[in-house]
């Protein structure tokens, strides 16, 4: 009997050192100088932390912030917005008994299954016609819908929302409108929050579609930024080291958040827990 919880454990705890040995060598990688990076390969930190940093905030005049901070507008502004729709379709489709409801979830769900590579480039031809490829809104306005957001806005949506307090609030004359914003999202706000992490760290770690939408380098995000750095160093062996720092400085924002909505996150789960 006392053997059972240890298989589950160690299953665990090799899945978490699966997961978390790329991201430690990363970090003590950004440490290590050009010669102890190429030279020798150890878990041990080097020497080079500030001289890393110092030439990643140096080169190019500094546009790897540039680029930090365009991933946080993509990520910080897409994932508000696409949260707030997600929100609302969510609640509507959750709450509200309309002729073809059920079509369009179905239609939603299917959403969720196509890849993301497969609307890439259809995207792409939309904006172009429009006028609108290659700037900011190629990027922000194709993450404002997400199907998959959508869907779990529902569930919070049914679960945590009485209908009755729907109906007492109809009663006391409040709109559609006013029930949603002061009933229904403080009701939802435990879920939302996983909804706008998960569409966070999908904006923030997204390539293909910023790789596709955007020729100017002073609009990329982190990630395609990173990699001009990386392309480049095929023939510069020295922006090596830059790519390895700024990856591990990109990680910084993304635990940034998880901790500071850990405790609506980690209420969310519970929440999960105890209903399922």
């Amino acid at each position: 009997m006392t053997r059972r919880p240890f298989l589950p454990f160690l299953v665990l705890l090799l899945g978490a050192l699966y997961c978390l040995t790329p991201v430690a060598w990363v970090v003590i990688a950004a440490t290590k100088a050009p010669r102890e990076l190429f030279t020798t390969f150890s878990f041990a930190p080097g020497s080079g932390l500030l001289d890393n940093l110092t030439n990643l905030t140096t080169h190019g005049d500094g546009v790897f912030w540039r680029w930090v901070l365009n991933s946080l507008l993509y990520a910080g502004v897409g994932g508000i917005v696409s949260t707030l729709v997600s929100a609302m379709a969510g609640y509507a489709l959750a709450k509200f008994s309309f002729r073809g409801r059920e079509i369009l979830f179905s239609v939603i769900l299917a959403g969720v299954l196509v890849p993301a590579v497969v609307l890439a480039v259809p995207q792409y031809l939309l904006l172009a016609k429009v006028g609108l490829a290659g700037t900011y809104w190629s990027v922000l306005l194709p993450v404002i819908i997400n199907p998959f957001g959508i869907f779990l806005c529902r569930v919070f949506a049914a679960a945590a929302v009485p209908q009755s307090t729907l109906e007492a609030a109809r009663l006391d004359g409040a709109g559609q409108l006013r029930i949603f914003g002061f009933i229904a999202v403080p009701l939802m706000t435990h879920g939302l929050v996983t909804v706008f992490l998960l569409t966070f760290v999908g904006i923030w770690n997204n390539f293909l579609l910023p790789f596709i939408m955007l020729s100017d380098q002073s609009k990329y995000p982190i990630t395609l930024g990173l990699y001009t750095f990386l392309a480049q160093g095929a023939g510069d062996s020295n922006l090596y080291p830059l790519v390895i720092t700024g990856s591990a400085v990109s990680v910084i924002p993304l635990i940034v958040l998880f901790l500071a909505l850990q405790r609506l996150w980690r209420a969310d789960l519970l929440a999960g827990a105890l209903t399922g």
